[in-house]
């Protein structure tokens, strides 16, 4: 991957009065991409903003489905062909997973910024964003692999059903922003930020797609990208609230605000909306330096916006409805009355008393059964109790004759094991880079809710041949005699391995520098390794050589893969 680059967003600059967001937005549609895995949405290029004029672009490749690139994306089926450039669901045969790929000509005016921008988002490894997986150009075509999800619903189809509960508006501008906030901080811009371009997972986070390079396949710039992407979050907000676009056009299936009337906020527009979340959402969305009727300050940046949303009471999510179960009904059927006409009404009906329990034949004779057991069982019981009684008073006699040291034998086994307290640790890297050497404290912090966790593979459970392991050498502050290590883990599944090596020191200048002194197997969330017998070490290295697959996880931002999390480490002697 080339260097980060901000050349993404600085392909055309845009002018006139209109904000950019209102100006993306007028589109057309081409019918074809209702997946909600589509990348970019189906607006007409905006060349027109750009200073530079416009741009003589190639015509766009000829491709079909079936067509493979690399010898390794097949591609199914063509999501958009616009302005030059085609989007298209396709297969990864060589991990068979599904993917999307943007195409264009490799002469195509706007190439060189797409392989750039795809390039820079891809460096920035946020598991909010949907991940660019590749960027080619081989053949004459410039082609962007992406991540295509599935399951992830736009916030265009989530609209059309009605706004969002003020707990999911919340959350969304939210990580929304937060997620913006990082890509700013390492030079990337959206200016794409619609509907259409954030999707909400089945886990519930929501993701980003299109970072930098939707806006590189549009020529689209901007002078002050941080503003344009905030007033993005803002309309995003606006629309979550009111089940409208907050400009005079209508867009992304949404209607747009009555003409000639300027923003209104959207407590004003709807009935019901959070007063907070209305405020929030016109600071975002006026951002110029004009402020909504009540006059507080505008956010300009993302950051700004978190900070905002930070000091809001929190919005908790809404109570589950309770629903009463309906009231018993009593049946027609009563034993003795099938086939038996109703009584009339206000007759009393007699109460017939139950039978005595077994009174039939065979009830008298399995009671007779029963009995007869009983007896017998008694008869034995008594029989093997006086019997251990006396062969106990035997053996005390002998034991009077004979004494032993069994008793201190006993003592000595039943000594409990005893925690060996760790001083430090420091992540080991046999080969390759880092996972997250920051956090190798959390792993005996005491905290089993905090965790040092490894990248995720690709392919697993052994994580060669990526590398010949991960983990972690612990300093125990001296010589001590090791016996036991258990490990807490965050993930289960199919398998974890984890072996235990005894160190010199606590940067180990390889793993064949070290003696192997135990390893286990797991499919749990804990893993404990016994020693044959004690070692005497002060350096010891827990090491993972194989991890199981596990889904997104949103509280960890990891993607689904092979991965895992050790959550706390403990050492006994």
């Amino acid at each position: 991957m080339a260097e980060r680059s901000t050349a993404a967003v600085d392909v055309a600059e845009n002018s006139g009065d209109e904000p950019l967001t209102a100006k993306a937005d007028q589109s057309t549609a081409d019918g074809v991409a209702q997946n909600p895995e589509r990348d970019t949405d189906n607006d007409e290029a905006q060349g027109s903003d750009g200073a530079a004029g416009p741009e003589k672009n190639a015509s766009p490749p000829e491709l079909h489905s079936g067509h493979k690139l690399a010898r390794r994306y097949r591609l199914e089926e063509c999501v958009t062909r616009l302005d030059g450039f085609s989007s298209w669901r396709a297969v990864d045969e060589k991990l068979r997973r599904a993917v999307g790929v943007h195409i264009l000509p490799a002469d195509h005016a706007r190439a060189r910024s797409v392989l750039a921008a795809a390039r820079s988002s891809a460096l920035l490894g946020d598991p909010r964003f949907v991940q660019v997986l590749d960027a080619v150009e081989e053949n004459d075509l410039v082609y962007v692999v992406h991540e295509w999800l599935p399951d992830a619903i736009e916030l265009t189809t989530l609209l059309s059903a009605g706004p969002l509960e003020p707990h999911d508006a919340y959350q969304m501008a939210s990580q929304i922003s937060s997620a913006m906030a990082a890509a700013h901080r390492e030079g990337l811009a959206h200016l794409r930020l619609n509907p259409n371009a954030v999707l909400r997972a089945s886990t519930g986070q929501w993701r980003i797609r299109g970072l930098a390079v939707n806006a590189a396949l549009r020529g689209i710039s901007s002078d002050t990208p941080q503003r344009t992407d905030t007033e993005s979050i803002g309309a995003l907000l606006y629309a979550a609230l009111t089940q409208r676009w907050p400009y005079e056009n209508d867009a992304y299936g949404l209607s747009g605000l009555p003409k000639h009337i300027g923003p209104i906020a959207p407590d004003q527009v709807r009935a019901g909306v959070h007063r907070g979340l209305s405020e929030l959402a016109m600071r975002a969305l006026v951002n110029n330096g004009a402020t909504a009727s009540r006059h507080e300050a505008p956010c300009t940046t993302p950051e700004e916006l978190v900070k905002a949303i930070g000091e809001m009471p929190r919005i908790r999510p809404p109570e589950p409805a309770f629903t009463a179960p309906p009231e018993y009904q009593r049946t027609t059927y009563q034993q003795g009355t099938y086939g038996r006409p109703a009584p009339h009404p206000g007759a009393a009906q007699p109460l017939q008393a139950p039978p005595p329990p077994l009174q039939s034949r065979t009830g008298k004779a399995l009671k007779w059964a029963v009995s007869a057991l009983l007896i017998a069982a008694l008869g034995l019981g008594s029989w093997q109790l006086a019997d251990a009684l006396m062969d106990q008073g035997n053996q005390s006699d002998t034991s009077n004759n004979q004494p032993t040291d069994e008793g201190d034998k006993s003592d000595e086994n039943a000594k409990p094991a005893t925690p060996l307290k760790i001083k430090g640790a420091q992540e080991f890297v046999a080969e390759g880079g880092a996972q997250h050497p920051g956090d190798v404290d959390k792993t005996y912090d005491g905290d089993t809710s905090t965790s040092w966790r490894t990248k995720t593979f690709q392919d697993g459970p052994p994580i060669a041949p990526y590398k010949p392991g991960v983990g972690i050498v612990y300093d125990l502050g001296s010589v001590k005699e090791l016996s036991t290590a258990s490990l807490g883990l965050r993930y289960a599944g199919d398998h974890t391995t984890v072996e235990l090596y005894a160190s010199d020191s606590l940067t180990p200048s390889s793993l064949d520098a070290m003696d192997k002194i135990g390893s286990v197997r797991t499919d749990g969330t804990n893993a404990t390794v016994k020693l044959s017998k004690p070692v005497k070490t002060q350096y010891v290295l827990v090491w993972l050589t194989a991890v199981p697959h596990s889904g997104e996880d949103p509280t960890e931002y990891s993607g689904a893969g092979y991965k895992q999390a050790i959550t706390e480490v403990k050492f006994t002697d």
